[in-house]
């Protein structure tokens, strides 16, 4: 690194790439990046441990930018220490298929830790990779072996500090002593409507402190040495830190800086060239002298740090062979070698029990067989632990002394508690889970959306499942959560009818490496359902013929669609209609989602041609795309009542008697198939 190139120059590097692909794009936000640059200089290079030859290296500390608009600074930031980010790349901001889409995006650019660009996820992201952090390090570290080790350093802005989930999630990483935890605040009283003091006069210090966080500052954010100390003091510390570092918005931009003119638009070609002179900066667009070059390059710096890490890790690995091996294989998300046999076991002897239960139940036999194979299953419910049943048998619960538990209490903080399972899950070494009520899914729509985005192996648990739910009346009982769920792309939603069921959606979520599971659970005991078979890897397709018609498919009339609760009344309206001699078959389908992804072949086999009834107590939307001839929905599209369980299932017409009703008044006498009386 050369040393002749002052800080300034540096930080003003990356304020020139800013305005320039900005400008280039005539689309972004130049304000953040400008007016953090000194404190991306000051972190880059005095404090962050990094390298970029080997972006994944799992020593590294990790970066976060929680203003995710101002994507440029980590553009500029990567590019000039040496990541795969190219000049070439800067010039593509913002444009099709780029590296440098317009808000950072895990897996698409090298470096870049997580997605950020909703405010506030970023710092709720930044929990959960601090909290992975220090119970891995709890796990696996020994005496003279600090294999896991690292700080997580989050960039935010104003806009984030007033989204509720900052509050939600910051009062946790202080409840658990994050220590490794840095937050920079860019304190420059703007945002997109102008100066904020008409609208967020928030004592932001005073509200870290009552968190239990370190808080330093208000210090000069322009100031290299200043904000290098503060990083300094703040690694010393054994609580989370905010460091309140005063910016001016769009620093060195002399008609634009310190107002809201520079937050998302482009300078300007005319305002771009009197910056470039207000900051000294003598070179042309996309001009970065070799000396600048020089003085940000982190690949040598990285791979000797790296080279260091590696040694300790194979003397680790010779002093602690199992901890290591073990280390190993839940970095690379394998699961234990035993897990299908685990799986089947469980599977088999869950078919044997005729016990009626609230699949909420079934779910927690399931963690009660899976969690004790698998370390890395980390859970924990928004203060809900009893109804979601969600801590199985002798699981300890997590707390700022004791990070061996595996249970975590997230309080009352539903959205927190979604963003920091997303951390979690990007740190790695670990499979998340966290539970609510489904009608509180709505509170984690964002985080939710966040980590089929990223393709997160996340687990999110949802119990309470409908009008079931009874006398909470309508503000607890979900009737279109389910439908939005499903709208999510890639996100994976198992509702299941009984414990087999829910013993395979637990698998097919725990195995998952591509994306999140929504698993729904039932409140009620729900009746059990008699199987001809045992086909676990059919349900794991989503959907499967749980009852055929009594002489085989070709001679069906209806086929019965339904999923979760409503299988068990579809069974019980199968036996009426076959008593009438209606040949009825039973379509038990636990996940549309995973079911739309089989070979047409296999979704053909299990729906067939017979008209189809489709039943669930939710929106009746998403369902008519499987309906055939003269079929229908049986479903619920307005809210329910305050009422005992049984009575509503039957005031909306969830009965067996009224699904007979329905597929008699469907099957017209005229359908040569219909031999009904």
């Amino acid at each position: 690194m050369d040393s002749s190139v002052s800080t300034k120059t540096m930080a003003n590097a990356i304020r020139a790439l800013t305005m320039d692909s900005v400008q280039k794009a005539k689309s972004g936000h130049p304000g953040m990046p400008m007016g953090m640059a000194d404190i991306a200089t000051a972190l880059w290079k005095d404090h962050l441990r990094h390298n970029p030859n080997n972006p994944q290296w799992i020593g590294r500390d990790r970066f976060l930018l929680s203003n995710g608009h101002g994507s440029m600074l980590q553009y500029a930031l990567l590019h000039l220490s040496g990541y795969d980010v190219s000049l070439e790349d800067l010039k593509n901001f913002r444009q099709l298929h780029s590296k440098t889409p317009g808000h950072p995006e895990v897996g698409v650019t090298p470096g870049v830790e997580t997605t950020t660009g909703p405010l506030g996820q970023g710092i709720a992201n930044a929990v959960g990779f601090a909290l992975a952090e220090k119970m891995l390090a709890s796990e696996f570290n020994r005496e003279g072996y600090d294999i896991i080790d690292n700080y997580t350093y989050a960039f935010l802005g104003d806009g984030c500090l007033m989204e509720g989930i900052s509050h939600e999630a910051c009062s946790l990483a202080g409840v658990w002593k994050l220590n490794k935890l840095i937050a920079l605040y860019d304190d420059n009283g703007i945002s997109i409507d102008g100066k904020i003091q008409y609208w967020f006069a928030d004592d932001t210090r005073k509200r870290f402190e009552s968190y239990g966080w370190n808080v330093i500052g208000p210090i000069d954010g322009h100031d290299f040495q200043a904000i290098s100390n503060a990083i300094a003091q703040a690694k010393k510390s054994d609580k989370p830190t905010i460091i309140d570092c005063r910016t001016v918005i769009g620093f060195g931009s002399p008609n634009k800086q310190g107002t809201n003119k520079v937050h998302g638009e482009a300078l300007g070609d005319a305002e771009i060239a009197i910056t470039r002179d207000a900051i000294g900066w003598k070179y042309g667009p996309f001009e970065i002298p070799a000396q600048v070059y020089e003085a940000w390059d982190s690949r040598a710096a990285g791979d000797m740090v790296e080279n260091a890490w590696n040694q300790l890790f194979e003397s680790y690995s010779k002093a602690y062979p199992d901890l290591a091996a073990e280390l190993t294989r839940r970095l690379k998300g394998d699961l234990p070698a035993n897990w299908d046999d685990v799986v089947m076991e469980a599977v088999v002897k869950a078919a044997t029990d005729e016990e009626s239960m609230a699949t909420r139940k079934a779910s927690q036999m399931a963690l009660n067989e899976y969690a004790p194979h698998l370390p890395e299953l980390v859970g924990g419910s928004a203060d809900l632990t009893s109804s979601n049943l969600t801590a199985w048998k002798d699981v300890k619960p997590l707390r700022a002394d004791d990070m061996l538990g595996r249970h975590i209490n997230y309080g009352v903080r539903e959205f927190a508690m979604a963003a920091i399972m997303n951390g979690i899950a990007l740190y790695g070494g670990f499979i998340p889970y966290g539970a609510t009520f489904l009608t509180f899914s709505d509170y984690e729509k964002n985080a939710l959306r966040m980590a089929a985005l990223m393709k997160l192996r996340t687990i999110f648990v949802f119990t309470h499942d409908s009008i079931g739910v009874g006398e909470d009346g309508p503000t607890h009982q979900p009737i279109e959560q389910i439908s939005s769920l499903r709208l999510i792309p890639n996100m994976d939603v198992w509702r299941p009818a009984d414990t087999v069921e829910t013993l395979v959606a637990w698998a097919s979520a725990i195995e998952r490496k591509d994306g999140p599971s929504s698993l729904i659970f039932s409140r009620q005991n729900l009746p059990y359902v008699y199987r001809e078979e045992i086909n676990a890897d059919d349900i794991a397709k989503g959907g499967y013929v749980l009852q055929e018609a009594p002489e085989g498919p070709d001679t069906a009339q209806v086929t019965l669609l339904a999923t979760g609760s409503e299988v068990p009344l579809a069974a019980e309206a199968r036996k009426l209609l076959i008593a009438e001699n209606i040949k009825a078959r039973l379509v038990s389908m636990p996940s549309t989602t995973v079911f739309d992804r089989q070979p047409h072949s296999y979704r053909r086999s299990v729906l067939r041609d017979a008209p189809i009834i489709a039943i669930e107590a939710g929106s009746t939307g998403l369902w008519w795309k499987y309906v055939k001839g003269n079929g229908t929905v049986i479903g619920i599209d307005e809210f329910g009542a305050s009422a005992p369980a049984a009575e509503l299932f039957k005031l909306y017409g969830f009965t067996p008697e009224k699904v007979v009703e329905v597929v008699k008044n469907k099957i017209s006498s005229n359908n040569p198939l219909y031999k009904g009386e």
